[in-house]
C-alpha cells in the first residue's frame, strides 16, 4: 500500500512539474511585442467599425512602431496604420525625477521612435512632469520644436488644471474636429479634487484646451454620460475640443466595474501579479482572449462603454506591458 501511494504521489508530482514546464515553454513561444500590436490593432478595428473617426492613441511602449523594436528598424506598417497617434511620458522632463531634465540619451532614444510614428502621419502627444515655470516653458518649447503637442503636468497624479502658464500654450478659438488639428491638450484623469461631476465639467469648460484626456468614471464610480461628454467639448472661447478617454489595457484594476470579487481569492488564468508600485493594479496576460473580451469586442466591454459615452477617442495605457513578460 505504501509503495502504491508513493508511486501515485510521484506521478502527480511529475504531472504538475510537466504542466509548469509546458506553460513556461508556451510563454517562451509568445512574441509579446507582436501580441500587443495585435491587441491594439483589434481595439482599433472594433472602435473604427463603430465610429470611423474615433482616435486610437497608445501611450508609451513606443518600440512597437518598428518591426524589430530597434530605433533604425523598419516601420511596423499595420500597427502604425491602426493608430492615430502616440502618447509619451517623461520625454523632456520627469524620466528619473519630476522637474528634472530627462537624460539626453533617453530623450534621443524615445524621439527616434516617436519620429517613426510622426513620419507615418500620426500625432505625437507628450506629457512632461515639471512644475517650475522655467522648466514648463522649456518643455513646451522643445516639444514644439520637434513637432509634438505637449502638456507640462505640474502634478504627476494628473488631478489638476495647471495655473501656469496663465495663457495655454498655443491657445486658440478653432473648431477642433480631428486629432491632427489639436495644438495643446489637458491630461486630467484623476477627478478626486472635484466635489461633483458638475464642478469638473465647469472647470474644464472654463478653459480653452484643444483636447482633454479624462477617465470614463467619476470618483463615485458613475460613468460620464454622452450628454456630459458633449458639454465638455465646448471651449470657453466658443471653439470646440476633442474629448479622449483613458483606458488601461495592460493591467487589470480592482476598482473598475469589471472586477469580480472572486478574483481576490481565485484568479482567472490571465490575471497575474499585483503591480508593487500601484496597489490594486494587476499584470495581465494581455494576449488572452478572456481578458481582451473585457476590454473590447462586445456590448459589455469597456471600449463599448467609451463609445456609447460619445468620446472622440481612446488613450491606451500600459502598452509597455510586454517589457514585464520579456
Amino acid at each position: 500500500m505504501k509503495s502504491t501511494l508513493l508511486i501515485q504521489l510521484l506521478i502527480i508530482s511529475c504531472l504538475a512539474c510537466s504542466s509548469d514546464d509546458d506553460e513556461d515553454v508556451l510563454l517562451a513561444d509568445v512574441d509579446y511585442r507582436q501580441e500587443m500590436r495585435n491587441y491594439v490593432i483589434g481595439i482599433s478595428q472594433y472602435a473604427k467599425a463603430n465610429n470611423p473617426g474615433f482616435a486610437v492613441i497608445p501611450q508609451n511602449g513606443i518600440e512597437l512602431v518598428t518591426v524589430n523594436g530597434e530605433e533604425d528598424g523598419s516601420p511596423s506598417s499595420e500597427y502604425l496604420e491602426a493608430i492615430d497617434g502616440n502618447g509619451q511620458e517623461d520625454l523632456f522632463y520627469g524620466y528619473d525625477n519630476d522637474d528634472e531634465a530627462t537624460p539626453a540619451v533617453d530623450n534621443e532614444y524615445l524621439r527616434a521612435f516617436l519620429d517613426v510614428s510622426k513620419n507615418a502621419g500620426n500625432t505625437i502627444l507628450t506629457t512632461d512632469y515639471c512644475f517650475t515655470p522655467a522648466n514648463m516653458d522649456d518643455s513646451y518649447s522643445q516639444n514644439e520644436n520637434n513637432g509634438y503637442i505637449s502638456f507640462a503636468a505640474d502634478h504627476r497624479e494628473l488631478d489638476n488644471i495647471p495655473v501656469y502658464p496663465a495663457a495655454i500654450h498655443n491657445e486658440n478659438a478653432q473648431v477642433i474636429s480631428a486629432l491632427d488639428q489639436a495644438q495643446n491638450f489637458l491630461y486630467l484623469i484623476n477627478p478626486e479634487k472635484f466635489a461633483t461631476k458638475a464642478a469638473f465639467i465647469d472647470a474644464v469648460t472654463s478653459t480653452n484646451y484643444d483636447l482633454l484626456i479624462m477617465d470614463l468614471f467619476f470618483t463615485d464610480g458613475t460613468v460620464f454620460s454622452a450628454s456630459e461628454i458633449d458639454q465638455l467639448k465646448t471651449k470657453a472661447n466658443g471653439g470646440t475640443r476633442l474629448v479622449i478617454c483613458y483606458m488601461s489595457i495592460g493591467e487589470a484594476e480592482d476598482y473598475r466595474y469589471y472586477w469580480q470579487a472572486e478574483w481576490d481569492s481565485s484568479k482567472p488564468e490571465w490575471l497575474d501579479a499585483e503591480n508593487p508600485d500601484w496597489a490594486g493594479n494587476y499584470k495581465v496576460k494581455y494576449w488572452h482572449p478572456e481578458w481582451q473580451a473585457v476590454i473590447y469586442g462586445n456590448d459589455d466591454s469597456y471600449l463599448k462603454k467609451i463609445l456609447d459615452a460619445n468620446f472622440d477617442g481612446v488613450y491606451l495605457d500600459i502598452i509597455d506591458a510586454f517589457e514585464y513578460y520579456e
